[in-house]
């Protein structure tokens, strides 16, 4: 994140106020057990690799992995914990290109930054698109999945 041209945190920002090049990187969150078990509950998906830590230890990684949509959904909550786009936001209109890299384990923790890659004014929709490019970090800074959210946010015109 460069210093000069970050977002604000805790402020919701109208289309016009984004600009291309800004970053914003939220604070760490670790991924536990419980996590996994809800969300396979909640999502129905028991597959071995995420829940059966026997059977995960005889697998490449050793241990059990992170659903891949579970981090998807840690990350979006990550980003709308920022506050930049708390009360602006009107949709969520795309993931694009999304790359899970790394896997991501019991005990990681977790950080985003969103960078903005795109600024489109949709009149007829009451704002506008702003597309970032969305990186997830493990604790050791290494990507663990990126790629491209497209947000609809309210004009202030």
């Amino acid at each position: 994140m460069t210093e000069q041209n970050y977002l604000p945190l805790q402020r919701s920002l109208y289309f016009e106020e984004f600009e291309l090049g800004q970053s914003i990187t939220s604070v760490g969150r670790t991924v536990t057990e419980a996590d996994i078990v809800a969300f396979a509950a909640l999502s129905n998906d028991w597959t071995r690799i995420h829940t059966d830590a026997v059977y995960a230890a005889q697998h490449p990684f050793g241990q059990r992995v992170a659903h891949g949509l579970l981090i998807v959904a840690i990350a979006s909550g990550l980003v709308v914990r920022l506050g930049f786009i708390e009360e602006t936001v009107l949709a969520f209109r795309e993931i694009e290109s999304w790359k899970f890299s790394l896997p991501v384990f019991i005990g990681d923790t977790v950080h985003v930054r969103a960078t903005v890659t795109g600024c489109k004014f949709l009149r007829r929709l009451g704002g506008g698109q702003v597309d970032f490019k969305v990186e997830v970090f493990n604790q050791e800074e290494k990507v663990v999945m990126k790629g491209t959210w497209s947000l609809l946010v309210k004009s202030n015109a």
